[in-house]
């Protein structure tokens, strides 16, 4: 069964441009476990524009299921994650003028850091995920660093399909890409994940790629819980995995 991560930034957003601790991301964390979710996902990201370092030590005392942190490679945020000790990182790249990630992380290049964080990371009981793009050429990097797991960017899938829908030349030429990088991770050993951009419309065909053991979903959930509420958000995004994935 897909598992389903839900990414509470944006809880954190809303709370920021009042400052104070309302609306609670603890609060949310426990609606969304409450209501199906597998893991909670937060960015620490350098800015800090969300989520703030204490909340990551917060979550770390409170969440019941599993505590992923995203995060740049970046030396103080290596620091708390070493001394919070989530369940897992998934380490993304990061620029400070961005909305939101804008795609994979360029592992070829940067092999060398990279193995170096992920041997900390995994030392410290860790598990390590790498945010890349669909390229067969990164999920190889992301072995030789030895890192456990591999989230494929799923935007421009995302992107395409509200282009056009899944009838689009693009998007299927994009789902094909994303089916073929997905068996290369697994043929190499490594956990596979997904998720950016992912929403209750095009959640569908993505399904269908046997082998995905977690979506990560944020966004889509925390502004649908505007109109529903978090628990009916959660509940209506696990049903539509649940339903829709190959067995």
């Amino acid at each position: 069964m897909i598992k389903l991560g839900v990414n509470i930034d944006h809880v954190a957003t809303l709370r920021q441009t009042r400052g104070g601790c309302f609306p609670s991301i603890i609060e949310a964390a426990k609606i969304c476990e409450k209501s199906g979710a597998d893991s909670i996902t937060v960015h620490l990201r350098e800015d800090r524009r969300h989520i703030q370092s204490q909340d990551v030590y917060d979550l770390r005392e409170s969440v019941k299921s599993k505590l992923n942190l995203e995060m740049a490679a970046n030396e103080e945020i290596v620091r708390i994650a070493l001394s919070a000790k989530p369940d897992f990182v998934c380490i993304v790249p990061e620029k400070r003028q961005e909305l939101t990630t804008e795609g994979g992380l360029d592992v070829k290049n940067q092999k060398n850091n990279l193995a170096s964080i992920v041997y900390k990371l995994k030392k410290a009981g860790i598990v390590v995920s790498i945010f890349i793009d669909a390229d067969k050429d990164q999920v190889l990097a992301c072995r030789e660093i030895e890192a456990d797991a591999v989230e494929i960017h799923t935007g421009k899938y995302a992107e395409f399909f509200k282009g056009n829908g899944s009838d689009s030349f693009k998007f299927k030429e994009e789902l094909k890409k994303i089916y073929e990088v997905s068996q290369e991770v697994i043929k190499n050993g490594l956990i596979l994940n997904a998720g950016h951009g992912l929403d209750y419309d095009n959640i569908e065909q993505i399904c269908k790629i046997y082998d995905i053991n977690e979506f990560n979903i944020g966004f889509s959930i925390v502004a649908k819980s505007l109109f529903t509420g978090l628990e009916v958000a959660v509940k209506n995004m696990k049903k539509l995995i649940d339903r829709n994935q190959s067995n």
